[in-house]
């Protein structure tokens, strides 16, 4: 299960970094022969501007400020996300699952927590009681009794700090676009709960894997964890959790709308680097590290890709299998996902100039990388190029080689290779 996105905005290049890491994940799974059954939600209602359980939900503020509907935002929204992903090769999901189309599952789920006696009332909602977990927090190793003794919080109606809601009452019914009836009244799901519900419905009371980033770990993902260990019994509800750590700037801080620098794709192709570069971008930074974003280092991995597919495109084609280079890729994934030392087998075998079966071996990686080495692509040249490589030709001709020298260095400076031999004059993509 992979928590997705929140439908509100764009998707920006911190969000694509998880699902680039997570789509690894499943690729490097049906390489290894599993079958895998992948669920990812999107979030089309319940997430509120602030983890407190207070604030706007960000869907509801979205339809006011471009004024539409919640429904045409969310569904907007996640057509780009999807056409986004694509662009990255992320693969789909089984199952997509929106959590407006789970209401009824979620009220299910919260009947048998207050039927347990994990519930109670206030006057702005339904409430999980943390205080019934003597484990509440396992997965951050919250200190909840330091957390509670320091500066003082409102926290309202709420009988502990780090209660959370599981179904907030609307104000004034009829006001929200979304909102549903419940055996508690007028309402919305708690954002937690959503993720409990449709991934225990699609993957069972308990399952193996669960994704996210690591700023779900504090709340979103230790409320998961305390809301359905105590309504399904199952200790531990995930098998196993990964999480992925932020992208950042140069300084070490988390790159954010506030702060700037969440560039959406989109935005990364007017600037010239298309969405395969920054997977592998992301590739290159082990997914529980911080990845420095800067415009120096995507382009110092576009000028590495591009390299990259050079020499596989100058390499000649086999259907063979190199085993050994095959099993030193499959052991540095194996090692946590390594994907950094993952492509530097790759490389390791492309400049290896004794190795047989390249491409077939390349072709095997791809499909745990998913970089499009293999793919053969039309080389567009610009018109300023076009001229140059005229200009150069006709200095042949006229054996000004001094001359076609420097309109070559002209060339080079602008993003590509001029090379001549017995055929003729060939440019590549430098």
């Amino acid at each position: 299960y992979a928590c997705g996105q929140t439908v509100y905005d764009d998707l920006h290049i911190g969000n694509a970094r998880m699902y680039s890491n997570w789509d690894v994940v499943v690729r490097y799974f049906k390489w290894r022969g599993y079958k895998i059954f992948y669920v990812r939600n999107f979030t089309d209602v319940g997430h509120l501007t602030s983890d407190a359980d207070v604030g706007e939900d960000k869907i509801e503020k979205a339809a006011r400020k471009e004024k539409k509907s919640a429904q045409e935002i969310a569904n907007y929204y996640f057509s780009i996300f999807r056409k986004d992903i694509r662009e990255l090769n992320i693969e789909e999901p089984t199952i997509w699952c929106k959590a407006t189309e789970h209401i009824k599952d979620q009220i299910e789920m919260i009947k048998i927590l207050e039927k347990k006696g994990y519930t109670y009332r206030t006057s702005d909602g339904i409430y999980f009681d943390t205080s019934k977990l003597k484990d509440y927090g396992k997965l951050a190793r919250l200190d909840i009794k330091g957390l509670q003794a320091g500066k003082r919080v409102k926290i309202g109606e709420k009988k502990n700090k780090t209660d959370f809601a599981l179904w907030k009452f609307s104000k004034k019914p009829g006001v929200r676009q979304q909102e549903w009836d419940s055996p508690w009244g007028i309402g919305y799901p708690g954002w937690h709960i959503e993720c409990s519900a449709m991934s225990s419905k699609y993957l069972g009371k308990q399952f193996d894997i669960h994704t996210g980033g690591i700023d779900h770990i504090p709340i979103h993902h230790t409320n998961e964890i305390a809301q359905s260990e105590s309504a399904f019994g199952k200790k531990p509800w995930v098998r196993y959790w990964l999480h992925g750590n932020f992208l950042v700037n140069k300084e070490g801080s988390k790159v954010s709308k506030s702060t700037g620098g969440l560039y959406t794709l989109t935005e990364l192709k007017e600037k010239g680097f298309e969405p395969m570069v920054y997977r592998y971008f992301c590739l290159g930074t082990h997914y529980r590290k911080k990845l420095v974003f800067s415009f120096e280092n995507l382009q110092n991995a576009k000028n590495s890709y591009a390299r990259l597919k050079n020499l596989i495109n100058e390499t000649k084609d086999d259907s063979k299998i190199n085993e050994g280079y095959l099993k030193e890729f499959h052991k540095a994934i194996n090692d946590d996902l390594n994907m950094p030392k993952a492509l530097q087998v790759l490389w390791k075998l492309v400049r290896d100039k004794n190795a047989q079966g390249k491409i077939g071996t390349i072709r095997k990686m791809e499909e745990v990388t998913s970089l499009n080495l293999l793919k053969k692509e039309e080389l567009k040249i610009p018109q300023e190029v076009k001229q140059l490589l005229e200009e150069r030709e006709k200095a042949r001709k006229q054996k000004n080689w001094k001359k076609a020298d420097k309109i070559r260095e002209k060339i080079y400076k602008l993003g590509y290779i001029v090379e001549d031999d017995k055929e003729g004059t060939k440019i590549k993509k430098r």
